[in-house]
């Protein structure tokens, strides 16, 4: 991460991540942490319907494919769209360390244009752990998981308690969440979910 700000680069003191042993096993599908989930979520007609998995070590990999709703210039993904899809791969990462957390920071990086379409193949990993905060990067590449980088991202992500969405959410919102049994079961099994 020697190209990012000084914000996103980790204190001397913090650790390498580690795989939480309870963490969903390398490539199993995580699926949706809420169905209203503009990056995850089956409800969001227009979302980004992106399905990550569980990599190695504490890695991710994605994939969501651009449709004409996330469009900016003609033909073209949206560069917002692009750095949601990055965000939603990063913030998966918090499954396998079995961890509630919310973006502090992203900086994204726009290499190539992606045409609407196109699948973009998305990889991230947590670099380092201080604290509350969590040092992470990503890729989005174009053409396949080996094509080349159209996009990628360094981030801090910070962790907080289920009360930060309790608190803060819409009660409706809320509440349908916690009245679904599925997404009650998901929150026990991995305590990410509110």
């Amino acid at each position: 991460m020697s190209g990012t700000s000084p914000a996103l680069q980790p204190p001397v003191d913090a650790v390498k991540p580690v795989r939480h042993p309870d963490a969903p096993a390398p490539g199993e599908l995580l699926g949706a942490h809420y169905g209203q989930c503009f990056g995850c979520g089956g409800d969001q007609p227009h979302g980004l319907h992106l399905a990550a998995r569980a990599g190695e070590g504490v890695t991710i990999t994605a994939e969501f494919t651009v449709q004409p709703a996330h469009q900016g210039a003609p033909g073209l993904a949206h560069g917002g769209v692009l750095a949601s899809a990055l965000d939603e791969t990063l913030g998966s990462l918090g499954w396998l360390l079995r961890t509630i957390a919310v973006t502090g920071r992203l900086e994204t990086d726009f290499l190539l244009p992606v045409p609407v379409g196109t699948t973009l193949h998305l990889a991230a990993e947590v670099t380092a752990v201080a604290g509350r905060k969590i040092y992470s990067t990503a890729t989005g590449r174009i053409g396949g998981p080996d094509g080349p980088v159209a996009v990628r991202a360094d981030a801090l992500f910070v962790e907080v308690e289920v009360e930060h969405f309790t608190d803060h959410g819409r009660p409706e919102e809320i509440r349908a969440a916690l009245d679904d049994p599925d997404q009650v079961r998901r929150a026990r099994a991995f305590e990410v979910n509110p």
